[in-house]
């Protein structure tokens, strides 16, 4: 079994993160651009890439078929926000332990409410050459530093292969990772943001009972604990950070930042926490009308494992992972 540690709290963790996520990014996968129908000559996807492009088909798949993502996608704006993702760092992390050949390696995740704490979150060990590297620079805020730093003379630098343009068509490139952190946003979440997750105080008349997990009409308007984590109702939290760091972390296709995942991880972080206080019930149920197929209790998550993983599947994963320390 996996254990999930503070990526600034372990060094063997952020050195076997990092080198997993370089070999991902190398290692040729079984498919073409072309098998996803993105324009321009064929060329071979590798692994990491294949997470990217995961994420942007997702966000282009309007749940129900023939809705519209932008109210309700495959993977945000509704339920199955904390599911869908929970799937893909399961997937991430168990590809990382296959190239770090260590079943045991856990996905670190970043407590951004510690950089809160101390003042400016853009000054952060996270952000140091050592980790993730910081703020680009120059007209593309290119991130240079760091491990997945850009240099255009290196054939083997880190580079962004999958993007997107503004209809959210997916486009090849090769260019080096953006960042601008602290310009769209200057915070990330604080501890006090996060310990309004745990209050369970009964809510006045029209505050939400962040005690459920979701309430109707079950999309960005919700009130409840999963729009309060996901960011939309009010504006914070997952979103915040991802409007923090800005650049390709603004984009649908927000994989290609390896900070990606120790944001996400963190954020799966805090809803096991939250169940471990309240139950491990989602909300809604299979008895929804069809509408909300896609986010319902029992239907299938988009995602490579097809029908066989469901929201009610991966309520509980303790028996492949588990965090070092709950919030």
């Amino acid at each position: 079994m996996a254990v999930r540690k503070n990526i600034l709290q372990d060094d063997a963790v952020r050195e076997a993160f990092i080198s997993g996520v370089k070999q991902l990014k190398a290692e040729p996968s079984p498919f073409s651009t072309t098998d996803f129908g993105i324009a321009g000559a064929p060329g071979q996807v590798r692994t990491y890439d294949l997470f990217v492009i995961w994420h942007i088909l997702a966000m282009r798949t309007a749940v129900p078929p023939g809705g519209d993502p932008d109210i309700r996608n495959a993977a945000h704006r509704g339920p199955i926000f904390l599911p869908w993702h929970r799937v893909m760092l399961s997937l991430m992390e168990a590809n990382l332990q296959r190239v770090l050949k260590d079943a045991s390696f856990g996905l670190p995740y970043w407590d951004w409410t510690d950089d809160m704490e101390r003042g400016d979150p853009g000054v952060s060990a996270f952000w140091e050459p050592s980790c993730m590297g910081g703020s680009g620079t120059g007209p593309f805020d290119t991130v240079s530093d760091g491990p997945f730093g850009f240099d255009e003379a290196d054939p083997d630098t880190f580079r962004v292969r999958i993007t997107t343009n503004s209809s959210l068509n997916m486009v090849r490139t090769s260019r080096g990772l953006r960042r601008a952190l602290g310009v769209d946003e200057g915070r990330v979440p604080s501890k006090a943001d996060v310990d309004a997750l745990f209050d369970v105080r009964p809510p006045p008349d029209g505050d939400p009972d962040l005690t459920t997990y979701d309430f109707p009409p079950w999309d960005a308007s919700s009130i409840g604990f999963r729009n309060r984590l996901e960011g939309f109702n009010p504006f914070g939290l997952h979103n915040l950070v991802h409007v923090f760091i800005g650049r390709d972390m603004s984009l649908a296709s927000s994989p290609n930042d390896p900070a990606f995942y120790l944001h996400h991880c963190n954020v799966d972080r805090l809803w096991e926490g939250w169940m471990d206080r309240n139950g491990r019930d989602y909300l809604p149920d299979q008895s929804a009308p069809a509408i909300l197929r896609g986010h319902r209790l029992r239907d299938p998550i988009v995602s490579p494992l097809g029908p066989a993983a469901t929201p009610e599947t991966v309520l509980d994963l303790t028996a492949l992972y588990t965090y070092d320390r709950l919030p």
